[in-house]
């Protein structure tokens, strides 16, 4: 059976995260700068849940509202830039 992670907007703390059954098990970090650039500090997935594509669906859920507000990116985090190297439909965010 397939665990169903749900990946969630969490605008208080300024993160995307990824819950099972209500628990956080992952999240993405961000915030703004005043020219519109999201800045992306840091990715983070609890050590019991890696290797199962949740910080790919962190970050793609991230990159997809940066797009979709019509921001710009500024991936500190090293995950995130290896993330947008690897999808260049995210290329035109940076």
């Amino acid at each position: 059976m397939e665990t169903e992670y749900i990946i969630k907007h969490n605008p208080n703390e300024n993160r995307f995260e990824a819950l099972l059954d209500n628990k956080v098990v992952g999240f993405v970090t961000f915030f703004m700068r005043e020219d519109n650039t999201v800045v992306v500090p840091h990715t983070e997935v609890n050590s019991e849940h890696e290797g199962k594509g949740i910080a790919g669906e962190l970050t793609k859920a991230l990159l997809n509202y940066i797009k979709g507000q019509g921001y710009r990116v500024k991936p500190l985090c090293p995950y995130t830039k290896v993330y947008i190297d690897r999808h260049p439909e995210y290329q035109d965010l940076l």
